[in-house]
């Protein structure tokens, strides 16, 4: 398990699976917000492969995030479109509605830092999100991450097409333990 100051990121457990699905990717508003894709029921019992693990799949590293003082299941958090070549990934979380607004998200960003650029040996990391993600936006800043642009009505979201900001952070501005 890779430990921040708060939380685990930890293999997803196959009892991780009903909890996420309930609490994050069966509300339509957040399932629609956090994916590029539209929302779909997906029956119960069957492989969603937003949460189930393949283990083939070497560009795509999910994780389940837990708190570390009891190791409560509080999420999912991922390094995805991984690229070997230039040394660069993308990353993301999840936090079910229980854990927002405790600072988590921002452990989490430093962690997934941690684990990209230490244990990966990545340049660079990336982040895009929702220009009204105020915390993830927040979470993403405190960790160093510098605002590289704007993806203008790029993403489609329950009706209306919503801006993107782009954010990126190198290896050699990264300051491991600094949260601000």
């Amino acid at each position: 398990m890779l430990k921040g100051s708060t939380v685990g990121l930890r293999a997803r457990h196959e009892e991780d699976i009903p909890v996420l699905r309930a609490e994050l990717y069966d509300d339509v508003v957040n399932s629609a917000r956090a994916e590029g894709r539209p929302w779909r029921p997906i029956a119960p019992g069957s492989k969603d492969s937003r949460l189930v693990v393949d283990e083939e799949e070497q560009g795509h590293v999910p994780f389940s995030v837990v708190e570390l003082g009891g190791g409560a299941l509080i999420g999912t958090a991922t390094l995805w479109g991984i690229d070997t070549h230039n040394r660069s990934a993308r990353i993301g979380l999840g936090l079910l509605p229980s854990a927002r607004g405790k600072g988590y998200g921002t452990d989490v960003v430093a962690t997934l830092c941690h684990y990209g650029f230490v244990v990966r040996s990545l340049q660079r990391l990336q982040i895009e999100t929702l220009s009204d993600n105020a915390a993830m936006l927040r979470s993403a800043e405190r960790n160093g991450f510098v605002r590289e642009g704007v993806l203008r009505s790029s993403a489609w979201v329950m009706g209306e097409f919503l801006d993107e900001v782009l954010l990126g952070l190198l290896v050699q501005d990264w300051k491991p333990g600094t949260k601000g």
